[in-house]
């Protein structure tokens, strides 16, 4: 029988996939300068509105989209996709994912905890690498069927 490893993936919460969704769909259409509306951006992305709410307004605490009331209002990035890192979308809602507490104690801990922050480090610097950008499909990458 074989032993292969199972694949490794990040499990993150359903609070910064949504996150991370609904500022892509904002990436999309930054250049033409319009507000999205919370429905459309709900729709678009199959996140409920009431919990959009939510993600919006920590995205907009943390700075990076803003806001506008009204009939006439909506949401948009507060700066290029490309100026926002990854590590800003997770610092703005799940900063536990960035925490490091290991213990020193016992014979092992020092050494567990060394390669534990080692591991950690890896991850932040590589959400560092990844801005937005890198997570908006730009309508020439998705698929366009017609009939």
């Amino acid at each position: 029988m074989s032993h292969e490893p199972k694949k490794v993936t990040v499990k993150l919460s359903r609070k910064l996939e949504y996150a991370c969704r609904v500022l892509a769909q904002l990436g999309r259409s930054h250049e033409q300068n319009k507000l999205a509306h919370i429905d459309a951006l709900a729709l678009a992305e199959a996140i409920p509105s009431n919990y959009l709410v939510q993600i919006l307004n920590e995205l907009r605490n943390a700075g990076l989209i803003v806001s506008k009331r009204g009939k006439q209002g909506g949401y948009a990035l507060a700066k290029e996709p490309k100026q926002i890192r990854l590590i800003e979308i997770v610092a703005a809602l799940d900063e536990e994912l960035l925490e490091h507490n290991f213990e020193n104690s016992g014979h092992s801990g020092p050494r567990v905890a060394a390669i534990w922050t080692e591991v950690g480090a890896a991850f932040e610097a590589k959400l560092r690498e990844y801005t937005l950008e890198d997570l908006v499909e730009r309508d020439a990458e998705v698929g366009m069927y017609y009939i």
